[in-house]
């Protein structure tokens, strides 16, 4: 995964930045106020394009206002035509969640029915694995676009479940220059120092596994380990037992890098058990409530846009500006991407997604091989990513049946569920997203 810096290729020379789903408003501010903090970068050209037109309207007004605040002078252009907006970018984040909050519902509460518990429902178990669904169709299309139109630019996917999305662009599409970016293991990092109360500039640390249960295989300050006071905070304070990670973190030696939220949905060990949902405090269903906010968030935006009100213009510490940042000027960085695996971990299938360090300068976004991970963060992990397998085999092969087998080796459905009632599970879910599945994948199979 190499490349040279892009030397811009939009009418005015500018480096070219397409959005993908900009009406994800919030999320597509924090990644312009980080943007326009570059010097660099104060002169980009941003293209927006959502198919929502109230939406798409209101990130471009959202957009002039932070450049305004930043002090930078971007070109900024909003299109309802994604073609449009991607030619000649160098760059392309994609946001898009397909089928938006009906989807997301519908993924929680059919399985609700069958008394499947689920968390948020983004990565895998079955809403993870629908969500995949719903989107491989977008992500083909995209894809297409994007080697017609702007085949040297770096795709920076955000769009969850990112190790099934970034798997099938890597088995379906000819699209290389794909990293998969998400802020768990900086926050992982940040939380534990503030938790151990060290300063987040004097810590290093090394993660890697898969996105959303990758394992901090080192956390140090000063070149010592601080796995031991991490063991004293824990000793002292008995609330952090009632934690997933922390309860996973004692049990394998190793901190996950989600949210106990997340971990919960992974493993069958914690959702499926009423004493555990108690002891643990998980939150079923908590994504639903996440969903509301972030629409109550953006109505606000779009309501003080329209006023004329001022609006908070804060950095995220995404990555996808940080690697922007650094292929543009040359400035190296390190940063956790999600990547094919091609040797990175060596106890993990070569062709699954793994999450792992990268360096990024004006050559490109350049992973990190890291090894063989400790044998019982492998174990979970390779089960994580035969489900992942599975899902993108339904899609690439039009196998409907590989959907089943899918939820059938995810840990949490397992658990939960006879296997006829997962097959009746998909059945129900097939016929509730059937218009945003592609056409082999809406059959229903029965027992």
């Amino acid at each position: 995964m190499t490349s040279t810096a892009p030397t811009g290729r939009t009418g005015t020379g500018a480096v070219k930045i397409a959005f993908i789903g900009a009406g994800s408003v919030v999320f597509t501010q924090g990644l312009l106020a980080d943007l326009f903090a570059f010097p660099e970068l104060r002169r980009i050209h941003v293209a927006l394009h959502d198919i929502d037109a109230e939406r798409l309207a209101t990130a471009e007004g959202a957009a002039r206002h932070i450049a305004a605040v930043r002090g930078a002078e971007p070109q900024i252009t909003a299109h309802p035509d994604r073609r449009a907006a991607l030619d000649g970018a160098d760059f392309v984040i994609n946001t898009v969640q397909v089928g938006m909050n009906a989807a997301t519902r519908t993924d929680f509460h059919i399985p609700a029915r069958y008394g499947l518990r689920q968390t948020i429902g983004d990565t895998l178990g079955v809403g993870g694995i629908f969500r995949a669904l719903r989107t491989f169709p977008l992500l083909r299309a995209l894809a297409d676009d994007i080697g017609e139109l702007c085949p040297d630019a770096w795709l920076l996917n955000y769009t969850n479940p990112m190790a099934m999305n970034v798997m099938y662009l890597a088995r379906a599409t000819p699209l290389r220059r794909v990293v998969g970016l998400c802020h768990s293991v900086h926050w992982t990092a940040r939380d534990l120092a503030e938790l151990l109360d060290v300063p987040y500039e004097e810590i290093t640390y090394l993660a890697a596994g898969v996105n959303h249960q990758a394992w901090m295989l080192r956390f140090e300050r000063g070149g010592r380990s601080l796995y031991p006071l991490l063991d004293d905070a824990i000793a002292k304070d008995p609330q952090l037992l009632r934690r997933v990670r922390v309860d996973m973190y004692r049990r394998l030696g190793y901190y996950p890098t989600e949210t106990s939220e997340h971990s919960s949905e992974y493993v069958p060990w914690y959702l499926h058990h009423d004493s555990e949902v108690e002891r643990l405090r998980l939150p079923i269903g908590t994504y639903l409530d996440i969903i509301e906010e972030n629409t109550a968030e953006y109505e606000r935006t779009r309501d003080a846009l329209a006023a004329g009100s001022p609006l908070p213009v804060e950095g995220t510490m995404e990555y996808a500006p940080q690697i922007i940042h650094s292929i543009v000027s040359g400035t190296p960085r390190t940063v956790y991407g999600n990547v094919p695996n091609h040797g990175l971990v060596d106890n993990l299938p070569a062709d699954a997604v793994v999450e792992v360090p990268c360096l990024v300068d004006s050559l490109g976004v350049q992973p990190t091989r890291v090894g063989a991970l400790p044998p019982q963060c492998a174990a979970l992990n390779r089960t994580y990513v035969s489900a992942n397998d599975l899902v993108v085999r339904a899609a690439v092969e039009g196998e409907p049946r590989h959907i089943r087998h899918a939820a059938m080796t995810d840990p949490a459905t397992a658990a939960a569920l006879p296997v006829e009632r997962i097959w009746d599970l998909c059945d129900d879910l097939v016929r509730a997203h059937a218009d945003l599945l592609q056409p082999e994948l809406r059959e229903v199979l029965g027992h």
